[in-house]
């Protein structure tokens, strides 16, 4: 079931979101309504949240699917240079989990065969 979302952004269109708070379009994402999503989160992003954020938004775009989180570890530990860090950067970042922020802040559907880790 999808309920209308009015983002509380400049744009002025609603976006269609799942019971959940996925997009059920990810072509009606923006950057503007990652931040908004992210304040819903308690979550301020930094260079770094960009950093993945942009990273699965582009993976999205070349695969049409959400990259996998292990994806995701990998470009943050070479965006941060330190190849073992990477898990643990990501969820600092994201900490109540990958499917549950990341994705949802990325404009992603819900992954349905992952857990909310």
């Amino acid at each position: 079931m999808t309920t209308p979302h009015k983002p509380s952004t400049q744009e002025d269109q609603a976006v269609r979101m799942d019971d959940e708070g996925y997009l059920v379009d990810p072509g009606d994402w923006s950057e503007a309504l990652a931040e908004t999503l992210a304040r819903q989160e308690r979550i301020v992003l930094s260079d770094a949240h960009w950093a993945v954020i942009r990273f699965m938004r582009s993976y999205y775009e070349e695969h049409h699917i959400a990259p996998d989180a292990r994806h995701v570890m990998k470009h943050l530990a070479a965006y941060r240079a330190e190849r073992s860090e990477g898990r643990n950067e990501l969820f600092n970042l994201f900490p109540y989990g990958y499917v549950k922020q990341a994705c949802r802040i990325a404009g992603m559907r819900r992954p349905r065969a992952w857990s909310t880790g």
